[in-house]
C-alpha cells in the first residue's frame, strides 16, 4: 500500500519552521517525512537555505517519523566519504529510520566550491562511484579506495549504521530507471510515470521501493495560489536541463521568464479541491508508487494541513470526505537527477525540486 509523506522544502523555509512542520504533518497523518539538500535557493522568492545534515539531526529529535533526503548529490559539493559519515550519523539517531536518496546534482548546489561542472556522463560515472564508496563505510571497516574520482585512505566510520542503510538513486529517464534498479536500493523518478517505473522493476528493481512527489499550494482562493506558485516555484516548470546547469539563483529568476501563470495553473495542484488534489497525489500510487511526498508551498500552512488531515488524505486512503471544495476557517487563513541529453525531454511535472539532484 502507497504511504503518503510529507516534503520538507528547505530552500522555502528556515529550520524553525521545517521542525513545525515535521510536527504538524505527523498530527496530520502523514507517515513519512522528505527533506531537500540545497545550498542555494532557486530563486531570492524562496529565500532560505539550511544545512539539511543539521534539520535531520533535530528532526531525530522531535518526530519519530522516517525521514529520506530528496535528494543529496555526493559527488562533488560534500565527498561521498563525508556524506557517509553524515547519512550514517543521521541513522543512528533515527534508530534506522533514515534512508539517503541520491543524484547527480545540479551546478546551483555544486558549483560553490569553484570545482568543473561535469557532463551528465561523468556524473553519472561520479555518483555510481560514491554509491560504492558510502557502501563500504556503512559496514563499519576500514576503507581504501582509489577510483577514477575519488580516494579514500584508511577511513572508517566508528558511527556506522546498525543495520543496512538503504541507498535510493534518482532519475528521470529509461537509463537512470535502470541504473536505479541495477545499484540502487529503490529509485526516485518525480513523474507518475508507470513506463519508468516498470523499467526500475526490469532492471533490478522488483521489491525495492519507487519514491516521488509535488508540490501542490492548498488555499481558499484557487487564483491567490497560483500566484504564489508562480512567485515562489515556477522552476518547477523550465523545459530540459535547465536545472541542472544554470549556477546561481539569478540565473533561475531570468529563465523563469518562460514560464507563464497558465503554465503554473495548468500545472500544479491549486486551490480547495479536495477531488483535484487527491487526483493528483493518487496518480502515483495508479503509476506503482510505494511512497509519495507532498510539499505545501507558500505560507498557507495551517489550511494545507487542516485539510489534508480531515479531507485529502482520508480520500486517498479510501475513506469517505465528501465531494468538492472545503470551507473552512484554516481555509480562509492567510499566512505563510537529470536525464541524460538523449533521454525523455521532462514534462510539466519533472520540476528540479526533486531531479535526480541535491
Amino acid at each position: 500500500m502507497t504511504e503518503y509523506g510529507y516534503f520538507l522544502s528547505c530552500e522555502e523555509f528556515t529550520p524553525q519552521e521545517l521542525i513545525a512542520q515535521a510536527e504538524r504533518a505527523r498530527d496530520a497523518g502523514f507517515t513519512r517525512l522528505a527533506i531537500s539538500d540545497h545550498f542555494h535557493p532557486w530563486n531570492e522568492a524562496q529565500g532560505n537555505s539550511p544545512f539539511v545534515w543539521s534539520v535531520i539531526g533535530a528532526l531525530s529529535q522531535t518526530v519519530d517519523l522516517p525521514v529520506t533526503t530528496l535528494v543529496t548529490c555526493p559527488t562533488v559539493r560534500l565527498h561521498p566519504a563525508i556524506t557517509a559519515q553524515a547519512a550514517a550519523t543521521s541513522s543512528v539517531l533515527l534508530d534506522g529510520r533514515f534512508t539517503l536518496g541520491v543524484g547527480t546534482g545540479e551546478a546551483l548546489n555544486e558549483h560553490v566550491l569553484g570545482d568543473r561542472w561535469p557532463s551528465f556522463e561523468e556524473r553519472a560515472e561520479m555518483l555510481e562511484e560514491a554509491v560504492e564508496v558510502m557502501r563500504e563505510l556503512f559496514t563499519g571497516s576500514r576503507v581504501s579506495h582509489r577510483g577514477p574520482h575519488y580516494t579514500v585512505d584508511n577511513a572508517r566510520l566508528y558511527t556506522a549504521p546498525r543495520g543496512r542503510l538503504p541507498i535510493l538513486v534518482s532519475g528521470f529517464g529509461p537509463k537512470a530507471a535502470a541504473t536505479a534498479g541495477r545499484i540502487g536500493d529503490g529509485f526516485v523518478t518525480m513523474a507518475p510515470d508507470a513506463d519508468l517505473v516498470a523499467v526500475f522493476r526490469a532492471c533490478g528493481g522488483a521489491g525495492k521501493p519507487v519514491v516521488g512527489g509535488l508540490k501542490v499550494c492548498w488555499g481558499a482562493d484557487r487564483e491567490k495560489a497560483v500566484d504564489e506558485v508562480h512567485r515562489r516555484w515556477p522552476t518547477q516548470l523550465l523545459p530540459g536541463e535547465l536545472a541542472q546547469l544554470l549556477p546561481t539563483p539569478a540565473h533561475f529568476e531570468q529563465a523563469s521568464e518562460l514560464v507563464t501563470r497558465e503554465m503554473v495553473a495548468g500545472a500544479v495542484p491549486c486551490g480547495d479541491d479536495v477531488d483535484a488534489h487527491a487526483a493528483a497525489v493518487r496518480a502515483y500510487a495508479e503509476a506503482g508508487f510505494d511512497e509519495v511526498y507532498v510539499g505545501q508551498i507558500g505560507p498557507d500552512q495551517d489550511a494545507f494541513f487542516a485539510a489534508y488531515r480531515d479531507h485529502v488524505l482520508p480520500a486517498l486512503r479510501g475513506k469517505s470526505t465528501g465531494p468538492g471544495p472545503v470551507e473552512t476557517p484554516e481555509a480562509r487563513m492567510t499566512g505563510e537527477g537529470a536525464p541524460a541529453p538523449d533521454e525523455r525531454a521532462k514534462g510539466p511535472a519533472d520540476g528540479p525540486e526533486f531531479a535526480p539532484t541535491g
